[in-house]
């Protein structure tokens, strides 16, 4: 085979967790990611450290990677501190921000940010919409419906992307055919690998709706490919990743709750929600272990091989991997083989 004729590499985002206390570990991962061709490093943000200052790092510290949010929400910054982190960040990286946005749930909103969960369509398109604004380094007047900017002071940063690139974690119809219209990528969660394609088809028909190309929103994953290395670590890894499908599903807000409804396990939800209440989350997981199996991909290098080329014909343009191991080497290994 030709190296004209050969396959396209696969697209691969990781999530580095980002903590102080292990900031070499920390870049030392991120090196490799670069050097071995990863298309993207995520940084959480959750209740505990800030997601931007990890991003910086990251900026400084590689050369190629596109390095991104996962998740940062709209409710605890303004549009323009988001605008300024990430340009700043941005500028940093000679243009490899990816702007990870999303509502979060109104248990973090409201019992960590101590911010009211209120009109969260609403704050995710002005957000978006403020955010290019700013990146724009014009002045402009804006109208919406919770902020109101008149002659908006020009900003100081120089982003290294001429446009800002705008990724939206929605699970809500209405927030899905929102990023459609508005964003430049799709962050999904909780979809069922056998749902997947026809959940990517409605975006891409939605985008040629609003007069963009079919392709106009690049599509993460929905869920992760985690490759074990060790076979033995099948089984606690698979409760893990099950108590946490439990979590999400029972104690992590509405909006999930609904998320696996619509995506036609009400009954299996309703039995966890019963289960946690009896015995709590491991009862709980045990029914979770049921349905786990539906979500993402769990195993052996080339059973997560098998299963990103399944999605990339669904028509998933990056896929989350995660490697179940301590080694850097080996960690590096198996993602190269990956990219491949």
């Amino acid at each position: 085979m030709t190296s004209a004729q050969s396959s396209p590499r696969r697209r691969i985002s990781v999530n580095l967790p980002w903590n102080p206390d292990f900031v070499d570990t920390f870049l030392a991962r991120a090196r490799l990611a670069d050097e071995i061709g990863v298309d993207t490093i995520s940084v959480l943000e959750g209740y505990g450290h800030d997601a931007f200052t990890g991003m910086a790092l990251l900026a400084h510290e590689t050369n190629n990677v596109r390095i991104a949010s996962s998740i940062v929400n709209v409710f605890s910054r303004t549009p323009a501190t988001l605008a300024q982190s990430f340009g700043t960040v941005d500028q940093l990286s000679g243009g490899r921000v990816v702007i990870g946005l999303g509502d979060s749930a109104p248990g973090a909103i409201e019992r960590f940010h101590g911010v009211k969960f209120e009109r969260p369509f609403a704050r995710i398109r002005e957000a978006v919409e403020l955010i290019r604004l700013y990146w724009s380094r014009q002045r402009f007047d804006y109208d919406g419906p919770t902020i109101h900017v008149e002659r908006a002071l020009v900003s100081g940063m120089i982003p290294g992307q001429p446009t800002a690139q705008i990724h939206l974690a929605s699970l809500h119809p209405t927030s899905v055919k929102m990023t459609a219209e508005l964003a430049d990528g799709w962050m999904p969660t909780w979809i069922p690998n056998d749902r997947v394609q026809e959940s990517v088809q409605q975006v891409k028909q939605w985008c040629t709706e609003f007069g963009r190309p079919d392709d106009a929103v690049e599509v993460r994953s929905a869920g992760s490919a985690t490759v074990l290395l060790d076979p033995e670590r099948q089984a606690e890894i698979d409760r893990g990743f099950a108590q946490g499908l439990a979590f999400f599903a029972v104690r992590n807000g509405p909006g999930y709750f609904h998320q696996f409804e619509r995506q036609g396990f009400a009954e299996e939800v309703a039995a966890m929600r019963q289960a946690w209440q009896d015995g709590g989350v491991g009862a709980a997981t045990e029914v979770a272990m049921e349905i786990a199996p539906k979500f993402s991909r769990r195993g052996s290098l080339q059973d997560c091989a098998a299963h990103l080329d399944e999605q990339t014909g669904f028509g998933v343009d990056l896929h989350q991997v995660s490697v179940d191991t301590d080694d850097d080497v080996a960690w590096a290994d198996a993602l190269s083989q990956l990219v491949k």
